[in-house]
């Protein structure tokens, strides 16, 4: 697996590893073939989708929905951070 995949193309090509790995007559050899290739597409999609965690901000609001600005009037954002247990959180350093 030397090509560069997008995060596209890398995800559909382990759909496809998925499809023929769950066939019965799949040899040992390329099971593991496949696996091993499964295993590199996998870093590669947790390595784009970390990469793209860290270009998106998050507009800062007030409560009645008005965007934040600084003293020159550009809007205020903050670095998007997941939250991994799944659960929305409020800002309570927001007005």
């Amino acid at each position: 697996m030397s090509k560069t995949y997008s995060f596209e193309e890398a995800y559909a090509k382990l759909e496809e590893i998925l499809e023929k790995m769950s066939k019965s007559d799949v040899s040992l050899d390329k099971a593991l073939s496949y696996y091993e290739d499964a295993d590199k597409l996998l870093a590669l999609c947790s390595q784009k989708l970390e990469e793209a965690e860290k270009k998106i901000q998050i507009l800062t609001k007030n409560r009645d929905g008005s965007i934040v600005v600084d003293a020159d009037n550009r809007p205020l954002t903050k670095d998007f951070q997941p939250n991994l247990d799944g659960v929305l959180m409020r800002d309570e350093n927001l007005n």
